[in-house]
């Protein structure tokens, strides 16, 4: 296995059980002796976690810009990379990340409407050619995903947040956005059905997991 360490991504819209299943990965990559750093965006490291704040929260009376929503992302990813996730991958660390770049083409290309372009320009500012070793692609149906993250607000009594609170027309350009990114790098994606029972969606994780962490040995 090479110094370096491995990057892995989890992906998908609101309601997919990103949460759930980052710990079953974690978990899972811990049993095969690995050193694991688990994280997220945008967030990861303080001053990160502090724009993941200006991002979701919903309260401010202020409209904030598409244009300043990715800079804000991307902002967040430098300070991450810089501070966390490089160098654990540095020392060799298996980084697990809930969302990354993908999420962004999605989110702010696919459901913001900014240019593909646009966002390519500042991945190459901000990654200088660091991109996933394997992205974990949790997809289901923007219908279903909306009642299960209702029925998780509901359980929780908390409020939605900015993204959150997007109608489905939003959701749905976000799914055809990933999928897209899926099918332009099939090498690198894995998409995992997570419509199906939670057992199911683990199966086909650890499969997908084995499969790769061998091809990587």
């Amino acid at each position: 296995m090479s110094k370096r360490g491995r990057f892995i991504t989890l992906e998908g819209g609101e309601g997919v059980g990103k949460s759930t299943n980052m710990a079953f990965v974690e978990a899972w990559l811990k049993e095969q002796g690995l050193d694991v750093v688990r994280t997220r965006e945008p967030g990861g490291t303080p001053r990160a976690e502090a724009i993941r704040g200006l991002l979701l929260d919903p309260s401010f009376d202020e409209p904030l810009h598409s244009d300043a929503e990715l800079l804000l992302m991307f902002a967040a990813r430098a300070q991450h990379l810089a501070q966390k996730i490089v160098p654990a991958l540095e020392r060799g660390a298996w980084v697990i990340c809930d969302r990354f770049t993908d999420a962004t083409f999605a989110y702010q290309g696919g459901g913001r409407g900014i240019e593909s372009d646009r966002i390519a320009q500042l991945e190459q500012f901000v990654q200088k050619g660091l991109s996933p070793d394997l992205t974990l692609l949790l997809d289901m149906s923007p219908d279903a995903a909306k009642e299960r993250l209702e029925g998780r607000l509901l359980d929780q009594q908390t409020q939605r947040d900015r993204f959150e609170q997007e109608q489905i027309t939003f959701f749905e350009a976000v799914r055809r956005a990933y999928l897209a990114r899926a099918a332009a790098a099939p090498q690198r994606f894995a998409i995992i059905d997570a419509g199906q029972p939670l057992a199911r969606v683990q199966e086909a994780l650890a499969q997908t997991l084995a499969e790769r962490v061998t091809a990587w040995q």
